[in-house]
């Protein structure tokens, strides 16, 4: 049989590559500044988008996309505080936690929101249980990673997976990315889910960073904002106790470290690691997870709806999102739209705005490739998406700022 073609895929993939075209014409006005090579480090969060967006964007300005080795966003804000490297990126912005960028003494670093994505809770419950879906409330996913919540058939758990929930599926086009109106991901329908999953008397072992981690931060961070109490350690009014290493955050007790979390540096590292350690939970990038072959839980957002970790539940949430005039998004965990996707990660790219030359033309050629809607769209699979266009105003704002030779 013939598949036949919906008339939204055709539109959508011509106004996907006129997006591309128009992209790649804007960023390589900058080869006439003459090539360079750009190197780069931070987030591996960022790393797979990156790697994919080079290709186009060497094609199209003679310039080359250099070292990248992704050694996390601690590494990335250490690295634009001392001037190393073209440009790094991390996944939190100034203005928060002890790492602060304002505490970049005398540079003149400019921090550009790029793309965002979901973190995933992914999960190794063996057998037949990867094939279902874990449904998690905040509190009980909160209470899980703070060392509360220690067996899989907890009733807290059981709770939260068994009744029915509303789930919102997203129109996808032909390459499998959302299809977005004005921004905005377009809902395909709203269905009623029976939830119901025996969980095993096992105890859980939790997977974590043990690196600087812009991922582990902004798990911690909601958790946190959610749920000070639990998190009492670490939470005032803006967090600003909150480090991006787990292992400083965690309020539980202290020979948990020793012995039920398993401590690794990088996400793909993580994702390796639970894949491998039955009756594990962890987190990481949701295309990390998906690679090592992992299931990933609904989480429940605001609206009392669960969603799984996709580029269009995090677009959706981040639409309630604000951004300041310095890049800076502060997420409403309080909004009401059942499609939301409360664990969202921006990576942000840091950018030295006092350096010229070349390189520094290169870079911003570079970052207004990857914030245009052409670059994350290459791969579906990655689960990247573009900022909605409020949010990416202030991001090509910031962008304008940087040096064009």
């Amino acid at each position: 049989m013939i598949p036949i073609e919906r008339p939204y895929m055709k539109i959508s993939r011509s106004v996907k590559i006129a997006v591309a075209a128009v992209a790649l014409a804007l960023v390589g006005t900058q080869a006439s500044f003459g090539a360079a090579t750009i190197n780069g480090d931070g987030s591996t969060f960022a790393q797979p988008l990156l790697s994919t967006c080079k290709t186009a964007w060497q094609s199209a300005t003679g310039n080359t996309f250099g070292a990248y080795p992704g050694n996390g966003s601690g590494t990335g804000i250490a690295n634009a505080k001392n001037g190393i490297n073209d440009y790094n990126f991390a996944d939190y912005p100034s203005g928060v936690g002890v790492n602060s960028y304002p505490a970049y003494a005398n540079t003149k670093i400019v921090q550009i929101p790029a793309v965002a994505a979901p973190i995933a809770i992914a999960y190794n419950l063996g057998g037949r249980s990867q094939a279902q879906t874990l449904f998690l409330s905040q509190n009980t996913l909160s209470d899980i990673f703070a060392g509360k919540v220690t067996m899989w058939n907890d009733p807290e758990i059981s709770k939260d997976n068994n009744g029915s929930t509303t789930v919102v599926t997203y129109k996808l086009d032909a390459t499998g990315n959302p299809v977005k109106v004005n921004g905005k991901p377009v809902v395909l329908k709203t269905t009623t889910v029976v939830r119901h999953f025996t969980l095993p008397a096992q105890t859980i072992k939790l997977v974590v960073r043990s690196d600087g981690s812009g991922t582990t931060y902004n798990l911690v961070y909601m958790l946190a904002k959610l749920f000070p109490a639990t998190w009492s350690n670490i939470s005032d009014n803006n967090n600003a106790k909150l480090s991006n290493t787990f292992s400083k955050d965690y309020p539980g007790a202290a020979n948990d470290l020793l012995g039920r979390i398993q401590q690794v540096k990088g996400s793909a590292l993580v994702a390796a690691q639970i894949a491998k350690t039955p009756y594990s939970i962890g987190y990481a990038e949701a295309n990390f997870a998906k690679n090592a072959g992992l299931a990933s839980a609904a989480i429940q957002n605001a609206s009392g709806a669960y969603q799984t970790p996709t580029a269009a539940g995090v677009a959706q949430f981040l639409d309630a999102a604000t951004f300041a005039a310095d890049g800076a998004a502060t997420f409403n965990y309080a909004d009401k739209n059942a499609g939301d996707y409360v664990l969202g990660i921006i990576s942000y790219g840091l950018v030295d705005s006092s350096v010229t030359g070349a390189a520094a033309a290169a870079v911003k050629s570079f970052l207004t490739y990857v914030v245009s809607d052409a670059c994350p769209t290459t791969d579906s699979t990655l689960q990247f998406t573009t900022l909605p266009p409020k949010q990416k105003a202030v991001a090509l704002a910031l962008i304008a700022k940087l040096p064009n030779a």
